[in-house]
């Protein structure tokens, strides 16, 4: 038996022997769900337009830049708000974003949204029906709040939900954990106003599309969409100017649940990547700048650059002063999303349908009691 078959016969030992705990996960979760449906746990719906994206799986599908694509759709007409658990944050509580904050006081994707779009009200709270409250006494002026990775925290009411799926592994085709990376079980997809396909390749034909909708088999209140990857322009990360990688060799540091994408885009514009994967949500080390710095000085190629992610730069903010040190170029690749088979409109026009009846509806009440 070669290696490769013996890992892969490992490993297929060791999902089946997981298969118990999977079934024992899954009926807690399904009991839960039941007594969320059954109302014998109770939801909270508040009155300003609540949006929960996230996702079935554990990861990897592209969630931050959806959430920046509503945060672009919304925030010219509406003031907005995302709420985040802040995963791997060094505090607990509420906290909404200020000039002191950075990845380990929020966490690295609500700081992330904080660099970027600096009029965003930004905060975090591991309960978000605590957290909501909280937001709105210190900012009543909010419209809208984009509850960022809340699929599954159900004891808020979102008026419209979102499913992220991965194309590369559609919930359809997984498993509840830990037998599979499924949060949830499938029939969790049906809780879904939206459901987007993420991460497909950007050539994908209406045939393909329509086969792979065939088979998350939509219910009538659902709407399915496609969405790929678009890399922009990087920026330094000190002076964020605009930089050129076209005929560099990239040291590519990342920690990102699949940088895979990220790393084929980069070969089809540089001369070279080597990457430094790191663990997702990894904060930086002395130890890990250190390894850094000196992969990029024994590199022994001319015209060498380190690139990183917009989310691990979050995190590298938390070492400017010693980069600075460096003097060297580190260049930072933005990741936006845009929706395929020229369905952008549809799917534009399906979020703003939602917030704009309940703003309406918030208003015609507050001059009744006017």
């Amino acid at each position: 038996m070669g290696a490769k078959n013996f890992f892969y016969y490992i490993f297929s030992v060791l999902r089946v022997l997981l298969y118990p705990f999977a079934l024992i996960y899954g009926a807690i979760v399904w009991l839960r769900n039941r007594l969320y449906d059954a109302k014998v746990f109770s939801s909270i719906e508040f009155s300003v337009p609540v949006i929960a994206i996230g996702n079935l799986s554990t990861g990897g599908t592209g969630k931050t830049p959806h959430v920046e694509y509503l945060v672009r759709l919304l925030q010219y007409r509406y003031r907005v708000a995302t709420m985040s658990r802040g995963y791997k944050r060094h505090t607990q509580g509420f906290l909404l974003a200020d000039g002191q904050s950075n990845a380990l006081r929020i966490g690295d994707e609500p700081m992330q949204y904080h660099l970027k779009f600096p009029e965003l009200a930004v905060c975090v709270a591991e309960e978000r029906i605590t957290g909501i409250p909280a937001l709105l006494q210190q900012r009543p002026d909010v419209e809208v709040i984009l509850l960022d990775d809340a699929y599954q925290h159900r004891s808020v009411r979102a008026g419209l939900n979102i499913l992220i799926t991965d194309y590369s592994r559609p919930f359809y085709t997984d498993h509840i954990l830990p037998f599979g990376s499924l949060r949830e079980s499938r029939s969790a997809s049906n809780r879904a106003n939206i459901i987007i396909v993420s991460k497909c390749p950007p050539d994908i034909s209406t045939a393909q599309a329509g086969d792979i909708t065939q088979k998350i088999a939509p219910l009538p209140h659902q709407q399915v969409f496609f969405t790929g990857l678009v890399y922009g322009r990087p920026y330094d990360f000190i002076s964020r100017d605009e930089i050129e990688i076209a005929g560099k060799h990239i040291i590519l540091v990342c920690g990102i649940a699949r940088p895979e994408p990220l790393v084929a885009y980069l070969r089809t514009q540089a001369t070279d990547v080597h990457a430094l994967p790191y663990a997702d949500h990894h904060y930086f080390v002395s130890s890990d700048l250190e390894e850094i710095r000196s992969a990029y000085d024994n590199w022994d190629v001319p015209n060498k650059i380190i690139v990183t992610t917009e989310k691990d730069a979050a995190r590298l903010y938390l070492h400017l002063d010693k980069i600075k040190e460096w003097n060297i170029t580190l260049a930072v690749i933005p990741v936006a999303v845009n929706v395929l088979l020229g369905k952008g409109a549809a799917f534009d026009a399906a979020v703003t349908a939602y917030v704009d009846q309940v703003v309406a509806e918030n208003n015609e009440m507050g001059d009744h009691f006017a």
